[in-house]
């Protein structure tokens, strides 16, 4: 009896110094970076305009890591290798971040491009709002190289339908962007997505997606962006008027 007591004495004590340890953190991260030896690998976010460093993990013969961090709401947040030798412009991976429990399994060689990240429904989201921004930006490489053509021949005929061809590609994409923010409204991806990628887009698109958010969202880190963000571009068109 006194050894089954003193079992569950340490049991508690364990649990509570594991507890002592990670604070009030929220979002617990595991990961591998297959292949890499020797490094470091830094985990951001952008406050500020800058890049400020949530944590730091130092990778020697193990290419496994975890990460225990405090999330006030879900938040892009970036996974930057330093492989203290290479210069490679492959060691920045973008991540949507939300509380519980993250895995992102990636490659010393290629970082960004192999990445599997899993554990937050706002991340599977904007992966597929990538595959489908891909499409449009496909689509605008193959004009730029229609008009790059066209230029060496002086066929002006060419390059007036080859502008109007993108700047209809440009408004289709914002179109899509829109409509994606509203769907996911609900979700912090919204108010991300029109920060970053539609952020110059016509107030009143901007407005109606600050007006979907779900009071939650609108609570959270982007969601208190968007609105400040919205209200200043109506008081600047306001004083215009003036």
């Amino acid at each position: 009896m006194k050894r089954i007591l003193s079992l569950f004495i340490t049991l508690l004590l364990l649990i509570a110094c594991n507890k002592k340890d990670h604070g009030d953190t929220n979002l617990h991260i595991t990961g591998t970076v297959k292949g890499l030896k020797q490094g470091k690998l830094y985990i951001q976010h952008v406050r500020d305009t800058a890049l400020v460093t949530m944590d730091s993990i130092i990778i020697n013969g193990n290419s496994s890591f975890e990460s225990h961090l405090k999330l006030d709401s879900p938040e892009m947040l970036y996974l930057f290798l330093d492989r203290g030798q290479t210069n490679s412009v492959d060691n920045s991976l973008p991540f949507f971040a939300e509380p519980g429990e993250m895995t992102i399994e990636t490659t010393n060689d290629e970082f960004f491009a192999k990445a599997t990240i899993t554990g937050s429904e706002n991340q599977k989201m904007y992966e597929e709002f990538l595959k489908m921004k891909k499409r449009f930006t496909n689509d605008n490489l193959d004009l730029i190289e229609q008009n790059v053509k066209a230029t060496q021949e002086n066929n002006t005929v060419q390059l007036d339908s080859i502008s109007q061809k993108m700047d209809q590609t440009t408004k289709r994409r914002y179109l899509f962007t829109v409509n994606y923010a509203l769907n996911h409204a609900k979700y912090d991806l919204g108010p991300y997505l029109a920060l970053s990628e539609i952020y110059d887009a016509n107030v009143i698109y901007l407005d109606t997606i600050q007006k979907s958010m779900t009071p939650e969202v609108a609570k959270s880190y982007y969601g208190k962006m968007l609105t400040k963000y919205v209200k200043g571009i109506k008081a600047e068109e306001a004083n215009s008027v003036k």
